[in-house]
């Protein structure tokens, strides 16, 4: 019996745990159970194989099986391909679409998680080789726990406040606040409206907040989340009653109207808080700001 047996089999082993901690269907329902689920299983196996074998190899001198690592690479980048192209196809008969930049973040983030499997099953078989069983344990609980971390990334109500407020018309205008969102001229629209409509003013905590928040995809992400938590007053057709996402030019906040459902303000906000903060849509400014006045110092 080879002395690596055990401690790639414990590799493997610490790997598909992790993938399967971080894989999860909530609201969004994305992956779909239970055929979406296999797939992302299998590659976590996949992933997590080619993690723990490296690492035997590499201690014997074998650097050609540690090529197998830029092979699952390439395949991994498919991965992002697939789950675009998926995405893309779903999103084409939602009532509120999810927008191309969230699509992008789902995408990349199951290429990732990937990646962290191959890492936890280099570091647990490596620390299992070195030192022995239990703190070959340890070191997996640790990159359990930071695979869990990384995977959760942002949330919205990280950067902005959240206030409900009530829809109201003025003439044939609808607003939000002082936030014009769209006219409507219909009476009928406007009762409907009345009747099932909700507003809420997200305001930036600082400057970046500011400019992610003016991204279209994250704007769109939080309609999309909001409108498959709570469901949607709308079928298609109907563009009146379409959720809309605003700016305010003068400050930055953002008036969100939407119809939904279930019309519960306390909940309405923590969804509107757990949106993710897209990658895509990230912007630090202030930043920059730093950077160029530190140049500008050194010169």
């Amino acid at each position: 019996m080879s002395i690596y047996l055990y401690p790639v089999l414990f590799g493997i082993v610490c790997g598909i745990i992790s993938r399967l901690l971080m894989l999860r269907t909530d609201y969004r329902q994305y992956p779909t159970y239970l055929h979406g689920k296999i797939i992302h299983i299998a590659l976590g196996f996949i992933a997590s194989v080619l993690g723990s074998i490296a690492i035997p190899s590499l201690i014997e001198g074998n650097i050609t099986a540690t090529t197998f690592l830029t092979v699952a690479a390439s395949q991994f980048r498919e991965v992002r391909n697939m789950e675009r192209n998926t995405l893309e196809q779903l999103d084409q008969y939602e009532l509120v679409s999810r927008g191309n930049t969230y699509i992008e973040g789902i995408a990349v983030a199951f290429e990732s998680r990937n990646y962290l499997v191959i890492f936890t099953s280099m570091a647990t078989t490596l620390s299992f080789i070195l030192f022995d069983f239990w703190v070959s344990i340890i070191i997996a609980i640790a990159c359990i726990y930071l695979s869990r971390l990384l995977m959760d990334g942002g949330k919205l109500s990280d950067i902005c406040e959240i206030e409900y407020v009530k829809p109201h018309f003025e003439g044939e205008g609808l607003y939000v606040d002082n936030i014009y969102i769209m006219n409507i001229g219909l009476p009928e629209r406007q009762e409907e409206i009345m009747k099932y409509g909700m507003g809420f003013i997200l305001t930036p905590k600082n400057f970046n907040a500011n400019t992610t928040l003016a991204n279209l995809g994250q704007r769109q992400a939080i309609l999309h989340d909001i409108s498959t938590a709570l469901g949607i007053y709308k079928d298609s057709g109907t563009p009146a009653l379409t959720p809309l996402a605003k700016r305010d030019l003068e400050d930055g906040r953002v008036g969100i109207f939407v119809l939904p459902q279930i019309r519960d303000i306390d909940k309405a906000i923590k969804v509107i808080g757990n949106t993710p903060t897209l990658e895509n849509a990230i912007r630090m400014p202030t930043e920059r700001k730093k950077q160029e006045g530190g140049n500008r110092n050194d010169a």
